[in-house]
């Protein structure tokens, strides 16, 4: 079990999912930071087919919203969406408006070769890596997929080889968000086989907690 006050685990314990951002500017090398970190990430065949583009112009933010809530409208009004997320949502307010898509100075479209080995998988182990560094340099951030990622990779020129995994809105965060809960290793984590619990002890291991 990683040590509680170890780097990497003050970071994924304190990042949460930001929707309200301050329109504050930020600083792009911090951006850049995370985005190298990213880059640091394992890919299959060590093909690396993440492509990023930092997007900063506020007429091309103001499309991908557009777009994006065109879309979002139609799949938060559909009949499909099952009765226990459509709670979710309202619990949480969130609805098919997307300002972050604006308000946020900075949004980071990430996108997957889909010729590429493991080309989705890869790119969200990327992903994961750059949330991570954003936290280091006190940004929040939030993952993003659009309901229709094609029609929001057309506002950004993103070739058909490509499919538009996330946009990611990089900023400060307006106002203070608590973090959703989370499940510990005893409902996570099986020893040997399915559904066998971790011990108390076990050798090689640390206990855990």
């Amino acid at each position: 079990m990683a040590e509680k006050g170890s780097c990497v685990y003050s970071l994924a314990r304190n990042r949460r999912s930001i929707r309200e951002y301050s329109r504050d500017p930020i600083s792009i090398s911090d951006v850049l930071y995370a985005v190298s970190a990213a880059l640091e990430a394992p890919s299959g065949a060590n093909k690396q087919p993440w492509r990023f583009i930092i997007i900063v112009d506020s007429e091309t933010k103001k499309e991908l919203r557009r777009v994006c809530e065109e879309w979002e409208r139609r799949f938060h009004q559909g009949r499909g969406l099952p009765k226990w997320f459509r709670e979710w949502l309202r619990e949480r307010g969130i609805t098919w408006e997307k300002r972050f898509l604006t308000d946020a100075p900075v949004l980071l479209a990430v996108a997957a070769n889909k010729k590429a080995p493991y080309a989705r998988e890869s790119t969200w182990l990327a992903i994961g890596y750059l949330l991570l560094a954003l936290e280091e340099r006190g940004l929040a951030s939030l993952t993003y997929t659009p309901a229709n990622p094609r029609a929001a990779a057309r506002v950004l020129g993103i070739p058909d080889d490509y499919t538009l995994e996330a946009l990611i809105p990089v900023g400060k965060p307006r106002g203070v968000k608590e973090k959703e809960p989370r499940l510990g290793l005893a409902e996570t984590v099986y020893l040997n086989k399915w559904g066998s619990p971790l011990p108390g002890r076990e050798p090689g291991m640390t206990k855990a907690t």
